[in-house]
Order: structure tokens, then sequence, then C-alpha cells
């Protein structure tokens, strides 16, 4: 995995969350932050957190789950972003 292959999954898929890319590469979730940060310096990436897209702030999601990154984004631009798995779901049925 380099710079250009997470360059390209993220202007094909438009974003993805962190557990995402690092499963795509099967690469571990640091390196692909790490490797992420030099597109997010570079302006070409933007880090968003889904911590509202369940409608609660129960912290109890996976961080990498909640870790989205979108490719030419502008900041403060509004993600939508279903987290599936999300242990508040689970709660409430």
């Amino acid at each position: 995995m380099i710079l250009s292959d997470i360059s390209r999954y993220l202007e094909q898929r438009g974003q993805a969350t962190l557990a995402e890319i690092a499963l795509h590469f099967d690469a571990d979730i640091d390196a692909v932050r790490g490797m992420l940060e030099v597109w997010m310096r570079k302006g070409r990436v933007h880090r968003r957190m889904a911590t509202a897209s369940c409608s609660s702030s129960c912290s109890q999601c996976e961080p990498a789950l909640t870790e989205i990154y979108v490719w030419g984004s502008v900041p403060g631009d509004r993600v939508r972003l279903n987290v599936s798995g999300c242990r508040q779901d689970k709660r409430s049925s």
C-alpha cells in the first residue's frame, strides 16, 4: 500500500471510514492513519467524525468506524454515514 493507492481508493469511493480503508488494504489502522495525514496536510483529504450518525452520543461505537475520510471535500461539508453495527441501534431493538 502506498499513498497513491489510498488516493485512488478514496477518489473512487468519495469517502470511507478508517476501518474500511485498513480492511481494504489489509493494513494496520495506525499506518493507514499516518498515510491519510499526508493527504490531509496537502488538503486533498479531510477527516470527519460520525459521532452523531446514530442520533446519539453514546461513544460506544468503535472509533475506527466513526473516523471518516473524505476525498477532495471542503472543510465544513456535512458527511452522511450510516455506521453499521452501531451498539446504540442494537440496544433499542
